[in-house]
């Protein structure tokens, strides 16, 4: 164990926390305290998602374990959010269906290139990390909900960017799945 793994174990535990806050006993929180603190949450295991691999190349302290946990706990983050959203009406299934349905196809992927030993064709892109960002921005606009320093149109962003985050993941989909083409050719 090392801080790194320790971030990313606290990623995977706050996403119980975070799905929970929606389904407390009604009167326990207000309407506006669940979606500001499961917003707060889903920023924080985020934030954690970027420290943990920023300080795992820093310290030099990446590990094979380190490798496959954190991608893992990645997706299921997105899709318990993504679950969240479509039952409170905030998102499409459709929408939903694409982006989780495209981690468990490319992570599949790279767990087969990784086993042939070709894994490096299917290293993450450019495509991937801005699909990554705008996924989150348009997650965390979601489940916000609410107005936004004076901005009342977060739903309308949010869906609008989960839309394009849907597009992206497509593409980068595509990219992938090119990638592996050629490596296996």
């Amino acid at each position: 164990m090392n801080l790194p793994n320790t971030l990313t174990w606290l990623r995977i535990v706050l996403i119980p926390l975070f799905v929970g806050v929606f389904y407390l006993p009604d009167g326990l929180l207000l309407k506006g305290q669940v979606n500001w603190i499961a917003t707060a949450i889903f920023i924080l295991a985020a934030l954690t998602d970027w420290l943990d691999g920023y300080l795992a190349r820093r310290f030099n302290q990446t590990s094979a374990f380190g490798a496959f946990l954190d991608p893992v706990a990645d997706k299921l983050m997105v899709a318990a959010a993504l679950i969240v959203l479509v039952d409170l009406d905030r998102a499409n299934v459709y929408v939903a269906l694409i982006i989780i349905g495209r981690e468990i196809a490319i992570s599949a992927l790279r767990e087969w290139m990784a086993r042939i030993g070709k894994d490096h064709s299917v290293a993450v892109s450019f495509v991937g990390k801005l699909k990554t960002t705008v996924q989150m921005i348009a997650i965390a606009l979601l489940l916000f909900h609410d107005p936004l320093l004076g901005f009342g149109h977060t739903q309308i962003l949010g869906r609008w960017l989960l839309d394009i985050a849907a597009v992206l993941t497509l593409w980068s989909m595509a990219h992938y799945l090119r990638m592996a083409w050629k490596a296996l050719r």
